[in-house]
């Protein structure tokens, strides 16, 4: 029989460090803990300390979910990670992780830098690398610091953005094909509209070691070192470009219908809301688990899918439709079979 790739385990950790709406309240006073929320939808997100890097959470997670199942960490042959925060340029952070988990020197390892869209990527990557006999079990790991790019005096994303990590086990099964359908779209054109312009080879740090600091139209403070984010393009993109790749999933075999839950990439309430608004979605398929970590970047999807398993909306037998989107722009879906 053929083999098909399957969704085994999802385990997640959280940053000890908490910035609250009281918090930033604090810090802002323009901004009210209720004016936070009712925009965000976010009570808190958990932020690396000054130490604390992808890896770490990435280990966490990771050791966090081979302890939790019933499998030999021998048996992983392959280390796919998301991340948009490395720990170094060079070498790969999927490499540094092989080796602080002990994993066999038989082990594929790689990075790929995709960030909201990333898990539906690398499930992809994961579907690929079984179904073609080159791998038999994978750790799909998605780990984020966005906070190490962000102005303090940024209130425009410092009130959505949290860091991360979640491992997500994906494994060989025979039988029917358990993530399939997948869709992917780039329009490059929007880069500019959620960008670190500064550390690359285009702009390396060492040629800025001191950039300006320089204020929008609404006060937020930030350098070309630190995260911008052009909040209404995002947005414009987001009602265009999802709703028509959501629609490309279905057909006469596959209506939606026959779809028990939708996991969007967690990016806030307004933006979560106006979607499910857009598509014609049920609330009550619609999975919205952001209020306690804030938008995790690519590790929103499988940290919501965990936490709906952990409160039983996720079982056994149900269908998910899993939508990533963002920075790039880069957007994908597909079906996943529990």
């Amino acid at each position: 029989m053929n083999n098909f790739a399957k969704i085994t385990a999802i385990e997640y950790v959280l940053p000890s460090n908490t910035l609250s709406n009281e918090d930033l309240a604090r810090e802002f006073p323009e901004w009210d803990v209720d004016k936070i929320f009712g925009k965000t939808g976010i009570n808190k997100r958990q932020i690396v300390g000054v130490d604390e890097c992808a890896s770490d959470l990435a280990f966490q997670a990771c050791e966090k979910l081979l302890s939790a199942v019933d499998f030999e960490r021998s048996e992983i042959d392959f280390i796919i990670l998301c991340t948009q925060s490395p720990d170094y340029l060079l070498p790969s952070t999927a490499c540094i992780l092989q080796n602080r988990l002990g994993l066999s020197t038989q082990c594929g390892a790689f990075d790929f830098n995709q960030g909201c869209s990333g898990f539906i990527y690398g499930l992809g990557l994961a579907k690929g690398l079984i179904e073609t006999g080159q791998a038999k079990n994978i750790l799909l790991v998605t780990a984020e610091t966005y906070s190490k790019y962000i102005h303090p005096s940024d209130k425009s994303v410092r009130t959505l953005f949290g860091d991360a990590a979640a491992a997500t086990l994906v494994q060989s099964t025979v039988g029917t094909p358990h993530i399939d359908r997948f869709r992917y779209g780039t329009d490059g054109s929007g880069a500019k509209n959620l960008i670190v312009p500064i550390g690359g080879a285009r702009r390396p740090s060492a040629l800025n070691i001191t950039p300006p600091v320089y204020k929008d139209d609404s006060g937020n403070a930030r350098t070309d070192a630190n995260l911008y984010m052009n909040g209404a393009a995002i947005f414009e993109f987001s009602m265009t470009r999802i709703p028509q790749m959501f629609a490309t999933l279905f057909d006469d075999e596959f209506k939606i219908e026959d779809v028990d839950l939708f996991a969007f990439h967690q990016a806030n309430k307004f933006m979560l809301d106006s979607l499910r608004r857009r598509i014609k979605l049920p609330e009550e398929k619609f999975i919205s688990e952001f209020e306690r970590c804030g938008n995790t970047v690519s590790s929103s999807i499988p940290i919501a899918l965990k936490i709906s398993m952990e409160k039983g909306i996720l079982t056994s037998g149900k269908t998910v439709v899993g939508i990533g989107f963002g920075v790039g722009y880069s957007w994908a879906g597909c079906v996943i079979k529990w």
